[in-house]
């Protein structure tokens, strides 16, 4: 009886040690999530992980030195990696396919498929300049292959936007532009083009928009700026940048909404806003194509310009007027080369004098004088 009485008291106290670690999780948690909010700084803050990361971080415990160290090798060549299948990942590694399979089972996968397909989105979100150059050199192409391969991604990438982001999709962030205030896109780096891009061309059509550029001070100055009425578009691929991502953040902590333009519906900006776009910036090149996003940014110009076609009219109407003086035009320097060869022609039409009617060319009094 004592020790059936002794276990309810055991069974409780370990009960109450299991609810305090849960308070200080969650303490945690939110003291992290302030932190990030915060600017983007603290302490607590990690690096952005990836599912597979994530899952290679939690099984850890279930792993002996060795498969974790084959594991983590696997990892951190993602691109060397990812398109192996389980037979040819262990013959690379010198070990045979039931220590692959087992390994990966052991983070949680059922199947190797899975696990590879986490590996490839691993190796989209964490690739690089140099990671991309790199794969793309290992490839057996000529200079001519390589460029047609580009062709051909590019337009694998036009096909994708249509089958990712409808007609109405476009028109529900054309109504919501309508509805916001201010617009601010903010884009760095490579995508600091883009934006530039999409602010433009919303302010050619009567909208208030900007893009801040420079430093992340800068950005976050402007992002504090913005309202419940107001709207930030965010613009970043892969990984995501920093300052992208921050602005989110901060945005989100202002009340303001929030939408992305990204390559995945697992980087930063998809999970941070509150709506996105997924275009596609696949490219052999040392940098990504921006042919889809700019395709997607285009549509959306479309959709705005007739939703509201007498204010980008107007906008259009007055844009046109003042930017006469901007564009080339040849009717000056035409008119001025007439003028010059009308000149040279009234000379040349005189000709030499001809010796018999030169007197008549010489006042009378002279003519008096020199007889």
């Amino acid at each position: 009886m004592r020790r059936a009485e002794a276990k309810p008291v055991v069974s409780a106290d370990r009960a109450k040690d299991r609810n305090k670690d849960r308070a200080t999780d969650r303490t945690k948690d939110r003291t992290s999530a302030a932190a990030t909010a915060n600017n983007g700084q603290g302490a607590g803050r990690k690096a952005w992980m990836t599912g597979l990361e994530t899952r290679f971080e939690q099984g850890q415990a279930n792993l002996n030195s060795s498969r974790s160290r084959l594991i983590r090798s696997i990892i951190e060549n993602a691109e060397e990696n990812y398109f192996l299948s389980s037979r040819a990942l262990a013959k690379r590694y010198g070990v045979d396919k039931a220590t692959i399979v087992r390994s990966v089972q052991m983070l949680g996968y059922e199947r190797y498929a899975q696990f590879a397909a986490d590996l490839r989105s691993h190796f989209v979100s964490r690739i690089t300049p140099y990671t991309l150059m790199k794969a793309a050199s290992r490839e057996r192409r000529s200079v001519a292959d390589h460029v047609e391969h580009s062709f051909e991604i590019e337009a694998h990438n036009l096909q994708a936007l249509r089958s990712q982001v409808s007609a109405d999709a476009v028109i529900r962030l054309a109504k919501r532009l309508n509805r916001a205030r201010h617009i601010t896109v903010v884009g760095s780096d490579f995508a600091a083009s883009l934006s530039y891009l999409l602010a433009y061309g919303l302010v050619s059509l009567g909208y208030n928009a900007d893009a801040p550029l420079g430093s992340a001070g800068n950005i976050q100055q402007k992002v504090n700026l913005l309202g419940p009425k107001d709207l930030l578009i965010a613009i970043s691929f892969g990984r995501c940048l920093q300052v992208t991502v921050d602005a989110v953040l901060r945005a989100r902590q202002n009340g303001v909404r929030t939408f992305g333009i990204t390559d995945s519906d697992k980087t930063p900006i998809a999970r941070f806003c509150d709506s996105y776009w997924t275009a596609s910036i696949a490219n052999p090149s040392f940098h990504g194509s921006y042919v889809a996003p700019i395709a997607a940014i285009d549509a959306l110009f479309v959709a705005c310009a007739h939703i509201q076609p007498h204010r980008s009219l107007s906008a259009l109407r007055q844009k046109d007027r003042d930017s006469r003086s901007r564009y080339y035009s040849p009717l000056q320097e035409d008119n001025s080369k007439k003028r010059k060869n009308q000149k040279e022609n009234e000379h040349g039409s005189k000709g030499p004098v001809d010796e018999r009617h030169a007197d008549e060319s010489i006042p009378k009094e002279i003519q008096q004088q020199e007889n």
